[in-house]
């Protein structure tokens, strides 16, 4: 059996993190049973056994770290270029959205709320526009699917036919 962390919350799925240092967090709703827990992470042991062993034996470079006006620059950049990209896809992929708001965020590049509200890691400016572009379109195809579905990934492969290589670049970037 494999070791884990877990973290119950007010969510109604059960989830796997492997973190860069190898520990396996399990995230799952409040009322969810250790035996369906366990039956969960012991279906995905391939996966975390392989994810485990990429991470010890790749590991990630830390984020660096920027002076405040770097910072203060580099966030200014994003709000304006990802925004025009957002303005720029959002019609392609057929939805609307609330607020795009940019932040410090070191471990994800972007996210999508029930709301329509869009966050953005201030560093993927510092990334090739393709590698932005995937972002925008992965977030904004989360309008339609708020899941990582078979349905989802179409969606995003209906705009970026291309996006696996994009997917695969941003994550070895």
């Amino acid at each position: 059996m494999i070791e884990y962390e877990l973290i119950r919350s007010k969510r109604k799925t059960v989830s796997i993190t492997v973190k860069s240092d190898g520990r396996v967090i399990v995230r799952a709703p409040l009322l969810a049973s250790v035996r369906r827990i366990n039956e969960f992470v012991e279906s995905k042991e391939d996966w975390i056994n392989k994810n485990v062993k990429r991470v010890l034996e790749n590991p990630a470079p830390n984020p660096r770290e920027f002076t405040p006006e770097e910072k203060k620059r580099l966030v200014k950049q994003a709000r304006i270029l990802i925004t025009q990209r957002v303005e720029y896809y959002a019609p392609i992929v057929g939805v609307s959205y609330n607020r795009i708001a940019i932040k410090d965020a070191k471990t994800r590049w972007g996210s999508c709320s029930r709301d329509g509200n869009l966050n953005f890691s201030f560093r993927l400016v510092l990334k090739p526009l393709e590698l932005l572009d995937y972002v925008v379109v992965h977030e904004l195809c989360h309008r339609i699917h708020m899941n990582h579905s078979k349905e989802f990934w179409q969606e995003v492969e209906r705009v970026l036919p291309d996006y696996k290589d994009r997917r695969k670049k941003l994550k070895n970037s």
